[in-house]
């Protein structure tokens, strides 16, 4: 994530700002130019000093705080770009509710930043009913038999929902503790369920099966039985030496998406190490190319792994040691093996071979 500045005063100005606290200008972010801008009303329309030339409405989820991205009045559309792939929202009446969809909206846009910034085709369920990409947030619910409706977060054919009781941080640490796993986040869900979405855009819509299963293992192993089985068993005992966490040992397709999901977490991580001026100088053995050094560089153009985990590894080795100096768990719990980083390698050239333009089907 870049680090912004109010064109109004200069002053630094985070993804999530709706105010400059400092001017007082407001903040809108334009997804086209991956810039926040300061705003000055005009009538109805809003100049963004970003782009004066121009002009935009606020998105109208900024109705209810859940959303501070902008949408050009000569576009048609009263939602923003990530907005508009919203296919179900949960019921703001319900107590709750309302806090619950903010937090899953910022992780939301956090994902859409990404997918924006790497150039990945976005098609919608709207243009594409049958595999576009559409969101639904969603609340377990009581029947009139005093039932409840069981919300599970995945993906299916494009749609992914998001139980959002894990807006909670009680409730997520709970379930985390309960699985078992290290980490769980609301950005490492939406960014793990979209790794779903783009195998089946990507892989099996564009003929890249056998490479994948060079590389993943075979994704027609039966997926319902090899869940059981991961649920009943467990990883293997030497799961690290293959994969990046242990659900990802469950199939091929978990593993593909696991791998998306942390492909994302270093590319957006060292986007934000950098623009905070953080730059590890640890230099690293690589046994073909010799000592690699950590250097600036624009993460969301790389394509190749090399530079990725030279900057990637001093950076936690650093982060971690300041967690562990506040008692903090570490920053990043993974460990990068060789066939680990080579899967990620995977990802980062399937995703250099599908760059278009921001937004684009």
């Amino acid at each position: 994530m870049k680090l912004f500045r109010c064109q109004k005063c200069g002053t630094a100005i985070h993804f999530t700002n709706d105010v400059c606290l400092t001017c007082g200008f407001r903040l809108g972010y334009i997804c086209e130019l991956f810039t926040m801008s300061a705003l000055v009303e005009e009538g109805d329309r809003l100049k963004a000093l970003a782009d004066p030339g121009k002009s935009y409405i606020f998105c109208r989820n900024a109705n209810e705080a859940a959303c501070n991205w902008l949408a050009p009045t000569d576009g048609g559309n009263p939602y923003c770009l990530a907005c508009h792939y919203n296919l179900t929202i949960p019921d703001l009446s319900v107590a709750g509710n309302l806090a619950r969809w903010q937090k899953v909206e910022q992780a939301k846009k956090h994902l859409f930043y990404s997918l924006t910034r790497f150039g990945l085709p976005i098609p919608s369920r709207r243009d594409y009913p049958d595999r576009g990409l559409a969101f639904e947030f969603l609340a377990e619910r009581h029947d009139a038999n005093g039932g409840v409706r069981q919300v599970q977060t995945g993906h299916a054919g494009g749609l992914i929902s998001v139980d959002i009781a894990e807006a909670g941080d009680a409730e997520r640490e709970v379930r985390r503790t309960s699985m078992g796993e290290p980490y769980r986040t609301l950005i490492g869900h939406f960014r793990h369920e979209i790794g779903h979405f783009y195998w089946d855009l990507l892989v099996r819509d564009r003929g890249g099966v056998d490479a994948f299963r060079a590389v993943f293992g075979d994704p027609e192993e039966d997926y319902a039985v090899a869940l059981k089985r991961h649920y009943r068993n467990g990883a293997p005992p030497d799961w690290q030496v293959t994969f990046i966490s242990a659900y990802a040992s469950a199939h091929p397709w978990e593993d593909f998406a696991e791998t998306w999901a942390h492909c994302f977490h270093m590319i957006d991580g060292l986007e934000t190490a950098h623009a905070y001026g953080i730059k590890p100088g640890l230099k690293f053995q690589n046994a073909d190319a010799g000592p690699i050094q950590a250097t600036g560089f624009d993460p969301y153009a790389a394509t190749d792994i090399e530079p990725v985990i030279a900057a990637w590894v001093p950076l936690t080795v650093a982060i971690n040691s300041v967690n562990r100096s506040l008692g903090q768990a570490d920053f990043y719990p993974f460990v990068l093996s060789e066939a680990v980083i080579g899967k990620i390698a995977f990802v980062l050239k399937l995703i250099a071979g599908a760059r278009c333009q921001p937004g684009a089907s």
